[in-house]
């Protein structure tokens, strides 16, 4: 069978519009996790996807007639883009249906490449059943985005060219894993030549179905798969696919969303380019794998499958990369509710830098306070820092780990305080660097008592914060006084209709 498919992959037509991309050295990553990592960058591709080589290559073995009644295919992805771009190199007229809810930038994305875009369904497989009802009416043939074997021979291009540029020492090639065409592709090319190199799938743990098959020994069909790596959000292993990858794939491993995020920022260091949550796939799993078996001094190669991301969704990728590479620690500590506490846990917290404060005023008891905390994974991991606060007598519930944590309630820590009276209400804005919440609350002083407290490190040139304080009737006059010298711009919230309907 590997014989085959590499006779396939070598005659196969992708140049005609796929471009060999480079295999490019990782200098960041390199030294961080003493190996030697290359990203193959897919993500270079026109469609910015390998998705191209695939449906060029399908597209290209069509016969004059079926050529001239076009082509179809359901996808609310990549394999949209690239089919289009493909049948319009060729002439040819490509249908793709796809979800009413795809987002308007992979719609337009198969417009400007020539495809029509019928919007058919809420979800992928009314799409799929739509576009097969099409084809069968019209006369259309259609181009399945992944289990065929035309599919799985243009996209094992992209093995050809890693041999080809690294034609010395490579020991593991780390493949994202969806449908499985372009690790079947990978897999066939590289197992017949090079045997010895390992050919590792890397999924995310909400959406495994090659891992759950090899655990099997047969395709099976998850209940349900996530949806944060879209490009890669398959329920089922594609049946040609299958019969490569079970026995010749090596291992297939699984990560989590965080450490897809933390692995968008890893490329993003070391190329300047912003990866999609699929494309960065391979390099979270050359991070896990790396830790685990504590490799040293071998070449691995992480294929950047793609960059087909939509703009909203990086600030959810930027609050989740630190905690997937472990460097931020979400905590709930248990304060006093008295003046001066909260520069006392700061002080706690030493030199480490607060990412994240929230708190409300419950009780005149205690408080509870909701921090982000800046970590390292090796020279101060968030167990040191909790076992620090518990030591120093802070009650502490690590959240690092708890998704409605940081899914939610992160952002609706406050509400309504009844018991409080005389709050008065500020925005503050402050230079931003190390120190600088412990010296905003150090100037600040214990002569008031906070109530309410929101502060959310950026990583922009200003702090902002939002502060509540009861300050009685009779020392309201002596509040611009008090701010006037602590030195940072303010302003009175006091009235604003926000905090009144929601907070106040």
């Amino acid at each position: 069978m590997l014989e085959q498919y590499v006779k396939k992959i070598l005659t196969s037509r992708v140049y005609d519009v796929a471009v060999e991309t480079p295999l490019q050295p990782a200098r960041q990553l390199t030294e961080r996790l003493g190996n030697q990592i290359l990203l193959k960058r897919e993500d270079l591709q026109p469609v910015y996807s390998f998705k191209i080589r695939g449906a060029y290559n399908r597209v290209a073995q069509l016969s004059d007639v079926e050529k001239a009644q076009g082509v179809i295919a359901a996808s609310a992805g990549n394999h949209a883009q690239g089919l289009a771009l493909a049948a319009a190199k060729l002439g040819i007229k490509a249908t793709i249906v796809m979800p009413r809810t795809t987002p308007e930038l992979k719609i337009q994305g198969v417009r400007s490449r020539g495809g029509k875009v019928v919007l058919h369904g809420d979800a992928f497989p009314e799409a799929l059943a739509h576009a097969l009802k099409l084809a069968e009416e019209k006369g259309y043939t259609f181009v399945p985005p992944y289990d065929d074997p035309d599919v799985i021979a243009g996209q094992g291009t992209v093995a050809m060219e890693i041999l080809r540029q690294q034609p010395g020492q490579l020991d593991a090639i780390f493949v994202p894993v969806g449908g499985g065409s372009l690790i079947a592709g990978i897999t066939a090319y590289v197992k017949y030549l090079r045997p010895n190199i390992k050919i590792i799938g890397v999924e995310p743990d909400d959406s495994n179905c090659l891992q759950a098959a090899m655990a099997a020994g047969e395709r099976v069909v998850l209940s349900q798969v996530g949806l944060f790596a879209d490009g890669v959000a398959v329920a089922q292993i594609g049946k040609h696919n299958f019969d490569i990858c079970k026995d010749h794939v090596d291992e297939v491993i699984t990560v989590s969303t965080d450490e897809i995020c933390a692995a968008i920022k890893d490329i993003y260091d070391d190329t300047r380019s912003i990866t999609e949550p699929a494309g960065a796939l391979a390099v979270a799993g050359i991070k896990k794998y790396v830790e685990r078996e504590g490799l040293r001094d071998k070449v691995l190669v992480g294929i950047d499958s793609g960059a087909n991301i939509n703009f909203d969704r990086l600030r959810h990728v930027a609050e989740r990369s630190e905690l997937g590479e472990k460097r931020e620690a979400i905590i709930a500590v248990t304060i006093p509710e008295r003046p001066g506490s909260f520069k006392a846990f700061c002080e706690a917290i030493g030199k480490r830098q607060i990412t994240e404060f929230n708190y409300r005023y419950h009780t005149d008891r205690e408080a509870h306070i909701f921090v982000g905390v800046q970590t390292h994974p090796e020279n101060d991991p968030r167990q040191a820092l909790v076992e620090n606060l518990r030591s120093q007598g802070f009650p502490v519930l690590d959240l690092t780990d708890n998704e409605l944590a940081k899914l939610h309630i992160r952002h609706t820590v406050g509400g309504h305080a009844a018991a409080v009276a005389d709050e008065v209400v500020f925005r503050f804005e402050f230079p931003e660097r190390p120190g600088a919440l412990f010296n905003f609350l150090n100037r600040l002083g214990g002569r008031w008592n906070i109530t309410m407290f929101h502060y959310r490190n950026h990583g922009a040139a200003d702090g902002r914060v939002l502060a509540a304080l009861q300050v009685p009737a009779e020392e309201r006059e002596q509040i611009p006084a008090a701010f006037d010298a602590i030195g940072y711009p303010y302003w009175d919230e006091t009235d604003n209709p926000a905090y009144k309907l929601f907070l106040g």
